[in-house]
């Protein structure tokens, strides 16, 4: 090195700013999601198919997850007329688990969050081409061998340290299922998310009924929104899993201060 020069040390690959940026608002919508839609399914835990349902209807699916999965019987029963075959009301024996007022507003607040996060992330992910160079599987790639290989490496946990970097900079790219995961969660379940939800909202579907139709009623649409939830958590829990198993450490210091 010539006298007086200092040596220059490469620059390490950086997660781009609004990667980061949406990752940390999305995830903390995700686990806003999750603990207020929680704390409405347990006022009544029982999911139904169609667009009415109710504790005096089978129900599709009972979770027992509060005391509403199984209450105590009913104090008494009222007509709704005095003609035969007149709809039937009833009162639990205790008072239902309905003190959610603040989980329903918070639950409403963080959707939105989500949404225009989940947008802006989308559009930027597409003009700088980082969905087409990262995400999107190449040509000869999708095939069952490779696919299968990739699982037997997973189940096996043979998952090297990440570098924080992507496959551009030269650091380990993102597998095949990693890739078949991240496109399914951002184009199909996140807006399946936000379709059911907004199907459930009678305000919204006052001015557009088609969005309960399209699952054959709000019920219908309340079912697929907590499976399509289940899905989620699921992705979440393997997520961290994977973070953990590849360097946590070096996994959150680059999602949060880029290197």
């Amino acid at each position: 090195m010539p006298p007086g020069q200092t040596q220059q040390i490469p620059s390490r690959p950086r997660h781009a700013r609004w990667v980061r940026i949406s990752h940390w608002i999305i995830a903390t919508g995700v686990v806003t999601l999750a603990v207020t839609g929680f704390v409405i399914l347990m006022a009544h835990p029982r999911l139904y198919w169609g667009a009415a349902g109710n504790d005096l209807m089978p129900a599709l699916l009972e979770l027992p997850i509060s005391r509403n999965h199984h209450h105590g019987g009913w104090e008494r029963s009222i007509p709704f007329s005095t003609a035969a075959g007149s709809a039937v009301s009833a009162v639990r024996t205790y008072d239902i688990l309905n003190e959610n007022s603040w989980g329903r507003s918070l639950h409403f607040l963080a959707a939105w969050f989500l949404v225009v996060t989940g947008i802006v992330y989308v559009a930027a992910g597409i003009c700088s081409g980082h969905i087409r160079r990262h995400l999107l599987p190449r040509a000869g790639e999708f095939t069952p061998r490779l696919l299968w290989q990739d699982l037997v490496g997973h189940l096996r946990l043979d998952n090297p340290l990440a570098t924080g970097g992507r496959p551009s900079t030269g650091a380990a790219p993102y597998g095949l299922i990693q890739k078949s995961t991240y496109l399914g969660v951002v184009f199909l379940a996140l807006p399946m998310m936000i379709i059911t939800g907004m199907a459930m909202s009678p305000a919204i579907t006052a001015a557009f009924p088609f969005l309960a139709g399209m699952f054959g009623g709000s019920q219908s649409a309340r079912t697929v929104h907590f499976f399509v939830f289940a899905v989620l958590v699921l992705f979440v829990l393997v997520h961290v899993l994977m973070v953990i198993l590849s360097g946590f450490k070096r996994q959150i210091r680059a999602m949060t201060l880029g290197n």
